[in-house]
């Protein structure tokens, strides 16, 4: 059984300006207020480690980095303990919609045996939290255009 968070923002820059933002992991600390910290490479096959923070708690996983498609998407696969208890396919993708506006579109596709318990007990903090994260990246996307 699949359960899903998706969360849609109409940003009014390029594409080209969101996916340098969105790509430059290291520079997630400086303004992303979800994603606190993201170190490797955007590459499929190879390994993130993205630290998030939830409220009081920090939480340190290292999910898979499954599809790149530079200016226009990319998404990475990561578990909870072992695969198949709670798995999140966690995707970005940018349609532009103008030159100079696109619709961010920021989700998770959740599965395994234990996803409906744990996303009862997190699922509203984490929609709030992509939510979050998509204001600041219209933010800093928007500075200056």
């Amino acid at each position: 059984m699949k359960h899903k968070i998706r969360t849609e923002i109409v940003i009014n820059a390029s594409k080209e300006k969101v996916w340098n933002i969105l790509a430059d992991l290291d520079a997630y600390a400086v303004w992303n207020p979800f994603i606190v910290k993201s170190e490797g490479i955007l590459r499929v096959g190879t390994k993130l480690k993205n630290t998030l923070q939830n409220g009081e708690k920090t939480i340190v996983f290292k999910p898979e980095v499954v599809e790149v498609e530079p200016n226009r998407s990319f998404g990475w696969l990561g578990s909870l303990w072992i695969k198949g208890l709670f798995d999140g396919h966690h995707y970005f993708e940018i349609e532009e919609i103008s030159a100079n506006q696109v619709n961010l579109i920021h989700g998770e596709n959740f599965s395994g045996i234990l996803s409906s318990l744990i996303l009862k007990q997190i699922g509203n903090d984490t929609r709030n939290n992509f939510v979050r994260m998509n204001q600041a990246l219209k933010s800093r996307a928007e500075q200056g255009a």
